[in-house]
């Protein structure tokens, strides 16, 4: 058996009512993930970075969610995971839309993405603690959010001497971690994984030192305990006949060839 490529895969259909721009997630930390390059792992050629936006590919996410452009971007994943699975490629990906692509490159071109401070009358700030500041609060957005967000694995190889895709996902419906936690479902899913692996840890289930990811650890106790918090997980068989695989769409990514105004230091 042999992994050719292990791809996670984040999308959502949600939705948020009466505002055109408002990010589910911290806008200072989706500008890192999105505005740095994106890095990619291959066995043969080790860490490198692409242009952002990258790669761009239709995924069909499950549980209703439905088909969705996914494009590279920059996380952690990429560098754990191949240090634990041997594999030819890992990638990670994000369904960001075209629309909230272009507010990214806007935000580029103007310098709001930047965190360097800048002296603005008597004050010094960053552009980007800024745009923090007057976007919305992504934790007070629940009462506004429709729909639901998928985070998962896909993986792509031989097994059995036949070719195998699957995709392992979790998803996080808003409605439902509205009612039962009282928090929108893109931050509840992000902290509730790493309540389960510290969980996992503290009864001994896993066991390790140094700087490790989840996927140094057995899956199965963490998919379990997911199930005895009564949160959906599942897992999909992907190819001709099953359910779609990712489809590249072949067009370019953003070489982000930004020239912003030189602002004087004083």
């Amino acid at each position: 058996d042999t992994i050719d490529e292990i791809g996670v895969r984040d999308g959502s259909n949600l939705s948020i009512d009466g505002l055109d721009f408002a990010p589910t997630f911290s806008i200072w930390t989706t500008i890192e993930e999105t505005l740095n390059p994106p890095i990619v792992w291959e066995k043969n050629r080790g860490l490198y970075t692409t242009d952002c936006f990258s790669e761009p590919e239709i995924f069909h996410f499950p549980a209703g969610i439905g088909a969705y452009e996914c494009v590279n971007v920059e996380h952690e994943e990429v560098i754990m995971i191949p240090r634990e699975i041997d594999c030819n490629r890992v990638t990670f990906k994000y369904s960001l839309g075209a629309e909230f692509i272009d507010w990214l490159k806007t935000f580029a071109y103007l310098g709001l993405d930047s965190n360097e401070k800048i002296r603005v009358g008597d004050v010094s700030v960053s552009p980007r603690d800024v745009l923090a500041a007057v976007l919305p609060n992504p934790a007070k957005l629940g009462h506004l959010m429709h729909g639901r967000t998928c985070a998962g694995t896909w993986v792509k190889g031989m097994y059995d001497g036949k070719p195998r895709e699957v995709y392992l996902y979790h998803v996080a419906d808003n409605e439902t971690t509205m009612r039962d936690w009282g928090s929108q479902a893109v931050l509840w899913q992000t902290a509730m994984c790493p309540v389960v692996a510290l969980e996992l840890l503290a009864n001994g289930s896993w066991k390790g030192t140094g700087v490790r990811g989840p996927e140094a650890f057995d899956a199965v106790p963490f998919l379990n305990l997911l199930g005895e918090y009564n949160t959906h997980h599942g897992i999909m068989e992907m190819g001709p006949g099953l359910w779609p695989s990712p489809k590249a769409t072949g067009q370019p990514g953003w070489d982000r060839p930004v020239k912003r105004a030189v602002v004087p230091s004083a």
